[in-house]
């Protein structure tokens, strides 16, 4: 079958590999109708590469038709419709039945100290093949796959494998009380989607910052109150800016969407640079013990929420050494959560949203529909963010 395989920092290709297959009888394997790319996937093309090995298949956003079931997989037959999450999660575990499959006891990679495998995405997460394919293997097929009904376009239900869950996740950590405000930091796919889930949860106010055009245009379009970052000479101005419209007090939820791609910080850019430099056998012991990130989207929320308000961390960080401003964190009594969503947990409230009325915009989502052959322009263009790309969805 095709794929989408890493082969270095910013270089990935298209390339001819075995077909999956059953291994386990709880797998299943599908043929992949729609592939989403992710800012995610941005991480592993840019900052982590010392984490990857050339040949990996990329990608963690699929929807398909079931191909082959194992026989330990009863409620999932050959042509069912199904979206797959993009964590690996066994469904019976502690963790999973308190709601936290990003941290299955069966899939957790105790190797690397880690949470539960997640697709196509670096040996910390267990280097499972991923979704940018034709066919996919999917482990644990018993719990993850998500059956949605027929007649729909893929569209309609693709972004239930990681930018709703994520987005609605991160509405959900804000604790955005009813009628409430809340800044979204971060106006990509996930930062674009919290702005929508947080208007059907009930917010009274949601202000969005970027300083990319098109990503400000579509947000603002949705009733979104936005902020372009590039109008502001300092984050002072942009934090007073905001806090001009809330009673002087700030926010009471801020939702970090940007994570450690943020711009600033030429220091931290640096060292995640010169880790991708290093040779393989000691670019992953130094990153993993001495990465930075780049933190200009996370000291902007901490500065910018209301005292006694909440910071949702949805952004990807993977520092280990990162300076914060715990005095001030402490001092404005800020709540802080964050972490991988817990697809499943989710799943359940959004589908419901996804009829044909679309109250979240999932039918127009995608700013670009590419065939999986064009995988690498697409890529290099969302890294670049040209051409008013927000979300692209791969054909294969």
């Amino acid at each position: 079958m095709k794929a989408v395989t890493w082969q270095g920092k910013r270089d990935v290709r298209v390339e001819e590999v075995p077909d999956p297959r059953i291994k386990e009888p709880t797998d299943a394997v599908i043929r992949i109708t729609s592939t989403g790319l992710c800012g995610s996937d941005l991480h592993l093309y840019e900052v982590l590469t010392p984490f990857m090995t050339p040949g990996d298949i990329l990608g963690h956003e699929p929807m398909g038709i079931v191909e082959e079931v194992g026989a330990a997989v009863p409620d999932l037959a050959a042509g069912d419709r199904v979206v797959v999450p993009f964590q690996i999660a066994c469904g019976n575990c502690w963790m999973c039945m308190t709601g936290l499959p990003t941290q299955c006891e069966t899939t957790q990679v105790t190797s690397e100290g880690m949470g539960a495998a997640l697709f196509g995405y670096t040996r910390l997460y267990g280097a499972v093949p991923g979704a940018q394919a034709e066919y996919l293997r999917v482990p644990q097929a018993q719990f993850g796959p998500i059956k949605v009904p027929e007649g729909p376009p893929d569209d309609r239900f693709v972004y239930l494998s990681d930018v709703l869950p994520t987005a609605w996740q991160a509405v959900a950590y804000a604790d955005v009380p009813e009628g409430g405000s809340v800044a979204v930091l971060g106006l990509g796919p996930i930062g674009d989607m919290a702005c929508r889930v947080a208007q059907v949860r009930g917010a009274g106010r949601v202000f969005g910052v970027d300083l990319v055009t098109e990503r400000l245009r579509r947000a603002r379009a949705r009733g979104v109150e936005t902020y372009d970052l590039r109008s502001f000479d300092s984050e002072k101005e942009l934090v007073q800016a905001i806090r001009d419209e809330t009673d002087g007090r700030g926010p009471d939820a801020v939702i970090d969407a940007v994570g450690t791609e943020a711009h600033g910080s030429a220091a931290a850019r640096l060292a995640q640079n010169a880790s991708a430099l290093l040779p393989r056998r000691i670019s992953g012991p130094f990153a993993e013990r001495f990465s930075i990130d780049r933190l200009a989207a996370l000291h902007t929320a901490i500065e910018l929420v209301r005292r006694g308000g909440t910071l949702s961390l949805t952004g990807v960080y993977g520092g280990m050494a990162d300076p914060l401003p715990m005095l001030t964190m402490f001092d404005k009594q800020i709540q802080i959560r964050m972490g991988q969503a817990n697809v499943r947990r989710w799943s359940d409230e959004i589908i419901p949203y996804l009829t044909d009325e679309d109250p979240l915009g999932v039918d127009d989502f995608a700013t670009h529909h590419v065939p999986l052959s064009d995988a690498p322009r697409a890529y290099e263009m969302f890294q670049k963010k040209q051409d008013g790309m927000v979300k692209v969805l791969m054909k294969p």
